[in-house]
């Protein structure tokens, strides 16, 4: 074979895997839908179809024919001399970023009946093991949400069962800072692979003011299922610091970011549908809309609701305070978890409205956490803080470890600080910084031990070299 044979072979080789990659790319613009470039409005939304001009530019007709009205009632209308005109310019402006582009919606035909397989969501005793694994404790707290999501999944995957339409379970999670809220969401939404999204309460305000709108937190749903309608309708939305949407008291101005609020989500936790931008936390003319049904999306908001403890003390020493069966004010001053005996009535004494609670039917507390589940937190689930630093050592050839009683200083000095287990890294942090940063001067080190006097500044963590027997390191 000559040379220039060999030269034609690549030359077709080469345009071969031209065309593929522009079949490919082809292929993938063909799944996002195209938008009207005046309103911003899909396809689908439009029940039309666009009507296609040069440079890649669709109007939907509604858009056509309110241009040629406008053509029709202005007496002084300038034409533009498409000769010199920059079409450039028009092409930029209607180039949309990739984010803010929905994928089509598959068509009935081809789709079977009931997409989503209650087979495809374990039952509620595999959902809790998986979750203990790397949740500590909270017993109540993981069957409860393993029950709920159970059976949220089975209502969207029936839908309807003998013409009985099964209400959506929404929950409200309570516990102290720390206590393990948002982890166990998180740990959740990984083991059943569904879209979440996670928002902060503090940063909502009612439509028209500064701020984000309450919609704004099924967009970041629909960012989260890879802008795909159908995955994000079916869902899990995590509402946190959902304590500070509270009726504000003693304030005589307009309560946008508190009862406002409570009231703009109400219509998302009952269901319904909603037009929410895409790629975008606020709506204006150049961010596309998409219509999202919230239906079939479960809501769980949390709070620590810092104060909720002193309103349930008044309510259990409401009893005469002389007598035979009077009650001291102090008696449940020691209560460790005092806030699992809340009731509704406390939550519209804290400020919440009768209809947001209404909404929220399932209401669970988490405990606070004493020291032994500190020390559980501390080494036994699958991604334990001690087991991330000893693997970053482990890279170095170094082993690591811990003393029983090196553990009890360290959960004994995070319950003083009384932000739960964010106070963990934060201790281990300070002690290793000095031991991260000498070890990679000495290639000889082989373990380090980490001492309880080594913790209370009275001592030095045990080193010992490779091939020799332990001894103290020295400051």
């Amino acid at each position: 074979m000559s040379e220039k044979d060999q030269e034609f072979d690549t030359l077709d080789q080469k345009e071969k895997d031209e065309t593929k990659e522009k079949n490919s790319d082809n292929s993938k613009e063909e799944e996002y839908e195209e938008y009207c470039f005046l309103c911003r409005r899909s396809e689908s939304q439009c029940k039309s179809k666009l009507i296609h001009l040069p440079n890649n530019i669709n109007i939907c007709p509604e858009c056509m024919q309110k241009t040629f009205d406008g053509f029709n009632h202005s007496p002084n209308v300038q034409f533009i001399d498409m000769n010199n005109f920059d079409m450039s310019q028009l092409n930029m402006l209607n180039s949309m970023p990739k984010s803010q582009r929905v994928k089509k919606k598959k068509k009935e035909e081809s789709k079977p009946k009931k997409e989503f397989n209650i087979k495809d969501v374990p039952p509620p005793h595999e959902i809790k093991a998986k979750l203990d694994e790397y949740v500590i404790g909270q017993e109540y707290a993981k069957k409860v949400i393993s029950v709920a999501v159970y059976n949220h999944y089975k209502r969207v995957a029936t839908n309807t069962m003998d013409e009985i339409e099964i209400d959506k379970s929404n929950m409200l999670m309570i516990g102290p800072t720390g206590s393990g809220k948002t982890y166990l969401v998180k740990t959740l939404a990984r083991l059943l692979d569904v879209p979440l999204a996670i928002t902060d309460a503090t940063s909502l305000t009612e439509a028209g003011y500064i701020g984000d709108d309450v919609e704004s937190v099924v967009s970041k749903l629909l960012a989260a299922a890879d802008n795909d309608v159908e995955k994000a309708e079916r869902g899990i939305i995590f509402i946190d610091e959902i304590d500070k949407i509270a009726k504000k008291r003693n304030t005589n101005s307009r309560d946008v970011s508190g009862e406002s609020v409570q009231q703009g989500l109400l219509k998302l936790l009952e269901g319904s549908e909603v037009e929410v931008p895409v790629g975008a936390s606020n709506k204006n003319a150049m961010v596309p809309l998409e219509r999202i049904n919230t239906r079939n999306i479960l809501f769980i908001c949390g709070g620590a609701f810092p104060e909720l403890e002193t309103i349930i003390k008044e309510r259990l020493t409401q009893q005469a305070s002389i007598g035979f069966c009077a009650d001291l004010k102090d008696k449940f001053d020691n209560e460790p978890n005092l806030i699992s005996k809340v009731t509704v009535e406390d939550l519209r004494e804290f400020g919440m409205i009768p209809e947001f609670i209404g909404r929220l039917p399932i209401i669970y507390t988490l405990d606070a956490l004493n020291k032994d589940m500190l020390i559980q937190i501390l080494k036994e689930p699958k991604n334990a803080i001690l087991k991330q630093y000893q693997k970053l050592l482990a890279l170095d050839e170094v082993d690591l470890r811990f003393d029983d009683s090196a553990l009890e200083v360290i959960a004994e000095k995070a319950l003083e600080k009384k932000t739960g287990a964010r106070a963990l890294r934060a201790i281990i942090e300070k002690f290793m910084l000095d031991i991260m940063y000498q070890i990679p001067k000495d290639d000889n080190i082989g373990r380090v031990t980490i001492t309880r006097e080594y913790l209370e500044n009275r001592g030095a963590p045990i080193i010992e070299m490779r091939g020799t027997p332990a001894l103290p390191s020295i400051n």
